[in-house]
């Protein structure tokens, strides 16, 4: 019995042996490749955040502010935070890490990417480090110090999407349409003359 047992054995890791040799390698799964994204000077130097990423970088930083607004509301279980405590939380959402944030480039077109921003292909690199915090921070306390800390909770306390449209989508939103934004540079270079 053990011996009918061992040369089977032997002759099923013989035919295993041969069926690889007879069918050749199992084949080899494709592989792709996926490029970092190619960053200008600008890009990769400048403290300032590139204007083709304003309207991102503006979401963003809505995101971060309500959230951080959301939870200070919901500690002290009141519904409106004093002047003390929303300028504290304001204060708190720009100088936060922001090490969530990154850039992609995804068809020729660079987005930033993190929480609050749309999610963008996930077969992609994404660099992230590097200068994207620090912009993003800068660009937070240029909001707050433009609009001031009342007139942004304000906003916030209006409801769902009062202070994206505040900051983002105004007048001098980072994402109003070009048409927009070139009526008021119109309106300067026309008192100049």
């Amino acid at each position: 019995m053990w011996l009918v047992l061992v040369v089977w054995l032997v002759q099923s890791l013989l035919a295993e042996t041969g069926a690889e040799e007879m069918c050749g390698d199992p084949p080899t799964p494709p592989v792709h490749s996926i490029p970092a994204p190619q960053l200008s000077p600008e890009e990769r130097l400048s403290p300032h955040m590139p204007e083709s990423l304003h309207c991102d970088a503006c979401q963003a930083v809505v995101f971060q502010i309500e959230e951080q607004l959301r939870k200070a509301e919901g500690k002290v279980g009141r519904k409106a935070l004093m002047e003390s405590d929303y300028m504290e939380v304001l204060e708190r959402s720009c100088l936060q890490s922001w090490d969530s944030y990154g850039v992609q480039e995804l068809n020729g077109v660079k987005r930033l990417t993190g929480p609050g921003l749309p999610k963008q292909e996930l077969m992609s690199v994404m660099v992230m480090g590097g200068p994207w915090p620090g912009r993003l921070s800068k660009l937070c306390h240029s909001y707050v110090g433009e609009w001031g800390e009342a007139q942004i909770y304000g906003a916030h306390r209006r409801g769902s999407g009062a202070l994206q449209e505040l900051l983002c989508h105004g007048e001098k939103g980072a994402c109003a349409s070009s048409k927009a934004r070139e009526l008021p540079r119109a309106k300067m270079l026309q008192n100049e003359l």
